[in-house]
């Protein structure tokens, strides 16, 4: 057996990262930090950090545009602008627009590597990556976090014509990419029945290691503390948690922790029904898991009228699975599937009247509520990332040899070929401002 390659050199292009507290920071980090073991040096473009500040984010960590620094896990950091414009629809594009434009320029001038990776959601970086691959010869690997663009149509983000170009740049990417991760098992089919061959999961998963197995919650209590910890969002449907606590009555305390652009709404909701809820800010590290100690069952919860979160799992899913607490899992598809396969907690349909009955059942009998222990297992063996970072490099250094031993360019070959996709990129770009 040969010994592994080492000293292989990553780019990744993604919208967030350290010090910002975000899905793709938290997956890249946790992968980052097994890969370095393996021989991997890591280059990542992002803009200025500007969200979900983490315990770790100051004026000085968020670095500036166009500067370089050093990340912790020995990964170097080159930031690209960001507009700070605010938070609607229209601002989001608009700073996407321009995080992917900086990224083209910065992701070409940062030196040597050997393998592009771009982590969506951010569509505009998708067409960022695919011209910087082009221009410096490597084989690119597109990663899909999220089941996009099912989710903005389900979101309503795109409508008409829009809804064609969107999908159009997305499949034009995916299909020209040496590689398509996805992070469920059933959006890996979705894009294989769209004709995409070259593509695999690497689910979300945690850190085995840095993640406690919690003592039983108290036999004997006078109410049912229930737990929902992430986005306060439109995708989590969380009033219909509020509208089950006010079902409930004084038998439970539900609390909801984190941020999001339906926070407000939420906290009128509560106070117009007059229901026991305790808002609170983020917490991280030691603070979630002294959250999680106090509570009786976890909420893991996705709206069920979106049919793309069929393929979607909470990537907290993991990590409550792995600390030994009963969970009320809000959700369809694929994310059910895994938490009865897990064997821990009760899956109830996205209803108030059916959420209450669950939670009235567990405040009655409190024996529902000790862990069978058989959810750890199964993180263990299926969403530990140093077992998933060792597949994702064997997968990245599989794909990078592919791509060396077909004929290489020359430079002029391929600054033309990058004119060519900027030039079809461009077109879609028009395309869909107008129909936006």
């Amino acid at each position: 057996m040969q010994p592994p390659e080492t000293d292989l050199r990553l780019l990744l292009l993604t919208s967030s990262y350290w010090p910002e507290h975000s899905p793709p920071q938290r997956r890249w980090m946790s992968l980052i930090r097994n890969m370095r073991d393996q021989g991997w040096l890591v280059s990542v473009v992002a803009p200025v950090a500007h969200y979900g500040p983490g315990p770790d984010y100051s004026s000085e960590t968020k670095g500036r545009a166009w500067r370089a620094q050093p990340g912790f896990l020995g990964e170097k950091i080159y930031r690209v602008p960001h507009l700070f414009l605010g938070d609607n629809r229209v601002f989001k594009l608009a700073n996407q627009l321009v995080g992917a434009a900086g990224s083209v320029l910065r992701g070409i001038a940062t030196g040597r590597q050997d393998a592009v990776v771009v982590t969506a959601p951010s569509l505009p970086l998708l067409g960022s990556a695919l011209l910087v691959a082009r221009f410096k010869g490597l084989p690119l690997i597109v990663e899909m976090r999220d089941a996009w663009p099912n989710l903005a149509e389900d979101a309503s983000l795109v409508r008409g014509g829009s809804k064609s170009v969107i999908n159009c740049a997305v499949e034009y990417v995916q299909n020209r990419a040496d590689l398509v991760v996805t992070v469920t098992e059933g959006f890996e089919r979705t894009l294989r029945e769209r004709g995409v061959a070259d593509v695999v999961t690497v689910r979300n998963g945690i850190q085995m290691d840095r993640t406690p197995r919690l003592e039983a919650p108290a036999a004997d209590r006078d109410r049912l503390e229930v737990l929902y910890l992430g986005n306060h969002g439109e995708s989590q449907a969380l009033d219909v948690l509020i509208r089950a606590a006010a079902l409930v009555g004084d038998d439970m305390r539900l609390t909801l922790v984190g941020h999001g652009s339906q926070k407000p709404a939420l906290r009128r909701l509560a106070m117009e029904l007059g229901v026991n809820v305790r808002f609170l800010p983020p917490e991280y590290r030691e603070a979630v898991f002294a959250r999680y100690q106090e509570a009786d069952s976890l909420v893991i919860s996705l709206r069920d009228d979106w049919k793309s979160f069929e393929d979607t799992i909470p990537s907290k899913t993991y990590e409550v699975l792995a600390v030994g607490r009963h969970i009320t899992g809000i959700v369809r598809g694929e994310a059910a599937n895994v938490i009865a396969e897990a064997g821990e907690g009760d899956i109830v349909e996205c209803k108030p009247q059916d959420i209450a009955r669950l939670w009235r059942e567990l405040a009655a009998d409190r024996s529902r509520l000790r862990p069978a222990g058989t959810g750890r297992e199964w993180v263990k063996s299926h969403a530990d990332y140093t077992d998933l970072s060792r597949r994702y490099g064997d997968l990245l250094r599989q794909t990078i040899r592919e791509h060396q031993s077909q004929p290489q360019q020359s430079v002029s070959q391929r600054i033309a070929r990058v004119g060519r996709a900027a030039v079809k990129v461009a077109r879609q770009s028009r395309q869909f401002r107008r129909n936006a």
